[in-house]
């Protein structure tokens, strides 16, 4: 018998919160380098999101776009192409929408110095996931904490945007999963890791947890 998830009764009720404007802007714009400006929209009507058709957020930092509409889009892209179609234009949206990330936030963040790109591998990546996760804990609603174990880096998310209020059979944060094999391709220099949602709060358990290895595939 499926759990029942506390977590997203509490997403259905007046409880919410909020990624800043320009997140919501940036994921909307990667979307639309993905699928163009027509089908972000009819993603946009299905999830009745009818004020952001040609209108997207501000770009500000003000925290104005909420997680049920981050969530609402991230399950049409299944309602529309299907679980495994969608899982794939999600995996693009995140990936696309690390690309636009780190030219509007990485200036700040003093990862881009060069002491910090001539550091080993495994310590840039763990410094690259702690400044990120550091960043989204600063800037937005989301919460994430870093762990590590046998498996490898361990990206906790307590609070998550991508699944929120919703319900499925398996992990289905794949955006998230997108744009952290972004970030590691952009720090490593091109180098690929398996990353991979082991556990989702969608799906009934605790966290959305996404397992990196810490050795890189090639």
């Amino acid at each position: 018998m499926k759990k029942v998830n506390e977590k997203n009764i509490d997403a259905l009720s007046a409880i919410e919160y909020f990624y800043p404007n320009k997140m919501g802007r940036i994921v909307l714009t990667a979307m639309e380098e993905i699928m163009g400006r027509h089908g972000v929209n009819a993603i946009l009507n299905l999830a009745h999101l009818h004020h952001l058709v040609n209108n997207y957020p501000p770009n500000n930092l003000q925290l104005g776009f909420p997680f049920s509409e981050f969530s609402a889009i991230q399950q049409t892209l299944d309602d529309m192409y299907g679980v495994r179609g969608g899982r794939g234009l999600a995996l693009r949206a995140g990936r696309e929408t690390w690309k636009y990330a780190l030219k509007e936030f990485m200036p700040v963040l003093g990862i881009t110095d060069l002491a910090f790109r001539t550091l080993p591998l495994g310590i840039k990546i763990k410094i690259g996931l702690d400044v990120f996760a550091e960043t989204l804990n600063k800037f937005t609603d989301q919460r994430v904490r870093l762990g590590e174990d046998e498996r490898g880096f361990l990206w906790i998310i307590e609070r998550c945007p991508v699944c929120w209020g919703r319900t499925s059979e398996a992990p289905t944060c794949h955006l998230a999963v997108g744009l952290l094999e972004q970030s590691l391709d952009w720090v490593s220099r091109g180098r690929r890791f398996q990353v991979k949602e082991v556990s989702c709060i969608a799906a009934g358990d605790e966290t959305c947890t996404i397992v990196i290895s810490k050795k890189p595939l090639s």
